[in-house]
């Protein structure tokens, strides 16, 4: 047993709030809890953490095997089915019944052992052949669940996902601030609804290769091994490793994926103003809220207009309070936009630098909201602002926006560990921003952006700046296909079937068109345009989707393709991003 490690250094973001782990095989041997994997357990209750059991057992069986249930914040028993509250002794069904039905038809054939719990049959192999026609006999739709040599019945819906989600919605938490440990099948919905999944060395092999750590140790000393190394750092390390919730912010020249992590990092969004900040500080907020993590947005302008989900605080009459903005991140589901144009101009840095410690603080005892955006940043921290050393180590899971990133605070500066510039001249305004960090920033590609382009440089290593094209949201999304898959493209832009003796003149002005036309142009005239790089040309250009030309491109450097496989694979790659009408191709 490693020895303890000390408590959590006081005003560090608490990231993960609760860990639900399972009880047979990765808290407990044999069904037994060993001394040492308790008083790592009171360890983690003393750190402020919520501890969830998550179990397949019954609770008349679980309770005397476990007298340290009173540890549990909530226990998830029946795989699911029953929630338990161990201070009150409050139980509550999050299922139908058991089907008498189905018991009686497992009784005439012999299926023993079988127990039977509020919602769950239990036995083991083989018996789930037999359970498996019983069902289908009597028209039930409950499911078969395997815990190793045990099989259990489960009305429909019902795992350990549903359970633990009951759990956090009472104790008002996120999955997101959940590190799920288990070891067996079953364990997989555990690790599906926790945001850091942990599987002890003696996890069966698909449940070690679906975890984002294993420990080096089995079962209950696993999970000791996992709970010190949340109560030393709240598994900094390991978090950093976890890929399974990444942040698009776009794509490379190679059209590969350029993400961050959902927290943690300090992004920094500057550039000049029409340039493209906002609109990659909405698609980021976008994927941030369709994940489930709580943003929060500090708007001193009123520039956010209302996106799905957030609530406004604060309009053109009247400014926001803390209170009620603090009141509304009590719910894990809430998102909300900060509106501070009610406030007279000089007012706003005040507000924000009351409200900042008041959401720092929710951090250090939920972990939320995982996310908060500063637009006009240069505003709200300017470099006449001087931080605590406390306050400035708590700036984490930050996004800023600015035009004028010179005019930041050095302490907003230093902590920023991605920066992307859009707009004039982004080499200079990186290399101003890797200057206060006492770095040189170098780039792959010098001059000016193109529309939709950034340079992106992390604080990390010695990677050159690179370029990407920004992710955008969905309304621009939206409006760009409906433009260009069924638009009028003026007759400049527009695409021209000529021929290789230019006897033709078929004008396509938007992708419905090329598609029609395509499929219709004589094989000699289709392979001329695609040998000669015409159709990925005008994508890039007139359509402004690199990504399509890119894949178009790659087709147009087949020269053994023929003009019919040709056709359908340009077709296709059309119809996926644009979700055409079919047309026969």
């Amino acid at each position: 047993m490693p020895a303890l490690p000390p408590p959590p250094v006081p005003g560090v973001d608490m990231r993960f709030a609760a860990v639900a782990i399972d009880y047979d095989g990765t808290l407990a041997k044999d069904g037994v809890v060993h001394p040492s994997t308790v008083t790592a357990l009171e360890r983690l209750v003393a750190s402020g953490r919520k501890f969830i059991l998550v179990t397949g057992r019954m609770l008349s069986e679980l309770l005397p095997l476990f007298p340290q249930a009173t540890l549990c914040a909530r226990i998830v028993a029946e795989n699911g089915a029953v929630l338990y509250r161990p201070s009150t002794r409050d139980q509550r069904l999050l299922a139908d019944r058991a089907s008498p039905a189905l018991v009686e038809v497992l009784k005439r054939r012999a299926v023993t052992p079988l127990d039977v719990g509020d919602s769950i049959i239990a036995t083991v192999r083989p018996h789930e052949v037999s359970i498996m026609e019983a069902i289908r006999d009597l028209g039930l739709e409950h499911h078969v669940i395997f815990n190793r040599a045990s099989v259990m019945v489960l009305p429909p819906g019902i795992n350990k996902a549903t359970g633990l989600a009951a759990a956090l919605e009472e104790l008002q938490l996120s999955s997101h601030e959940v590190v799920g440990i288990g070891d067996s099948e079953n364990d997989h919905a555990l690790f599906q609804a926790s945001e850091l999944a942990v599987a002890v060395a003696s996890a069966v092999p698909t449940l070690r290769d679906a975890a984002d750590w294993v420990t080096a140790q089995d079962n209950g000393a696993g999970t000791a091994e996992a709970l010190l190394a949340l109560v030393a750092d709240d598994m900094a390390g390991q978090a950093k490793r976890s890929t399974r919730h990444l942040i698009k912010l776009g794509k490379n020249r190679t059209d590969h994926a350029v993400t961050m992590p959902p927290v943690g990092e300090n992004l920094l969004i500057a550039g000049t103003s029409g340039s493209g900040k906002s609109t990659l500080a909405h698609a980021l907020l976008e994927q941030l809220i369709d994940q489930g993590y709580q943003t929060c947005v500090i708007d001193p302008e009123g520039d956010y207009p209302p996106m799905e989900k957030m609530i406004i605080f604060g309009n053109s009459q009247r400014g926001p309070t803390a209170a009620e903005i603090i009141t509304a991140l009590e719910n894990p589901t809430a998102h909300v936009i900060v509106n501070l144009v009610g406030l007279p101009l000089e007012d706003r840095p005040a507000f924000f630098l009351e409200l900042l410690p008041k959401l720092q603080e929710r951090r250090l005892l939920t972990g939320r909201p995982h996310r908060i955006l500063v637009d006009e940043a240069h505003h709200l921290l300017p470099k006449t602002w001087s931080a605590t050393r406390e306050f400035a180590r708590d700036l984490q899971s930050m996004l800023f926006v600015t035009v004028h990133p010179d005019r930041l605070a050095p302490e907003v500066l230093k902590s920023i560990d991605l920066a992307v510039a859009v707009g004039h001249d982004p080499v200079a305004t990186l290399q101003s921003i890797a200057s206060h960090q006492g770095r040189r920033m170098t780039a792959e590609s010098e001059g000016e952006l193109k529309a939709g382009e950034a340079l992106l440089w992390h604080r990390v290593g010695d990677r050159p700046a690179e370029k990407l094209l920004t992710a955008v949201p969905r309304a621009e999304r939206q409006r760009h296909r409906r433009k260009y898959a069924a638009g009028e493209l003026p007759p400049d832009r527009s695409f021209y079937f000529r021929g290789p003796d230019g006897k033709l003149n078929l004008r396509a002005q938007n992708l419905i068109m090329f598609r029609q036309l395509a499929e219709g142009v004589d094989d000699e005239t289709w392979l001329h345009h695609l040998r000669q790089g015409d159709y990925s040309h005008w994508m890039e250009t007139a359509i402004k989707d690199p990504s399509l030309a890119q894949i178009v491109h790659e087709v147009e450097d087949m020269p053994d393709l023929s003009a019919h496989d040709s056709r359908k694979r340009v077709a296709n790659a059309i119809e996926e991003r644009y979700t055409l009408p079919a047309t026969g191709v």
